[in-house]
């Protein structure tokens, strides 16, 4: 492996995705593999900014707020892009927590096609690989509710908003052709099928369940 290899996991609050982050960059490494765990929201230099947009948003939610903060986020992520990833070892595979596919869950009045080509216009980076990370949202729902932090959500606070994020993330993984990862089973099911499409893109076999487990 001679270049980055940039994978986003993406998908509605609950759903399991920093656990499994977590499995699968310890699978990734037990095969010898380099790998950068990074986090959208820990690389943003504008969060504490773009949050505030965002409070004003859930107490006054109008399309052209929503279209500011969807254009603060873009900006972000075009910094992380240019400062950030480009930093990172060439043969490396960078795992991010969150990019834009996330925006498809959290965005309302403003329609996904609109925000990704805010992202591109942008020069935002482009993954090589999109892993939608979904469950039920009972089952999210749930999970976030067992958390010591709780849901921790600005623009989520009812099971039927849950409801609403996780139809439209599902919508936009079937429309874009992400890697659909439906985290209700074991972590080691979920793990094996991220790091076997890892490797898909990677063009090397698929790794030995012995290593995940």
């Amino acid at each position: 492996m001679n270049r980055q290899l940039f994978v986003s996991l993406d998908g509605p609050k609950g759903t399991g995705k920093t656990t499994l982050l977590e499995a699968v960059t310890k699978a990734l490494r037990a095969d010898n593999k380099k790998v950068i765990r990074l986090s959208e929201q820990k690389s943003d230099p504008y969060r504490a900014e773009t949050m505030a947009l965002v409070n004003q948003f859930v107490r006054n939610p109008t399309r052209d707020l929503e279209l500011r903060v969807c254009e603060r986020f873009a900006d972000s992520r075009a910094w992380i892009s240019r400062h950030v990833l480009t930093k990172q070892p060439p043969d490396s595979i960078i795992l991010i927590d969150r990019w834009y596919p996330s925006d498809a869950a959290f965005r309302r009045l403003i329609p996904f096609a609109e925000i990704l080509q805010l992202n591109i216009d942008r020069h935002v980076r482009v993954p090589d690989l999109h892993v939608g990370v979904v469950t039920s949202p009972d089952i999210s729902w749930a999970r976030a509710a067992a958390r010591r932090r709780g849901l921790s959500s600005t623009v989520i606070h009812r099971l039927e908003d849950q409801v609403a994020c996780t139809e439209a993330f599902e919508r936009a993984i079937a429309d874009y052709g992400w890697v659909l990862c439906r985290n209700e089973g074991t972590i080691e099911d979920a793990t094996m099928q991220v790091v076997a499409e890892i490797c898909k893109v990677l063009g090397c076999p698929p790794y030995p369940s012995t290593q995940i487990l």
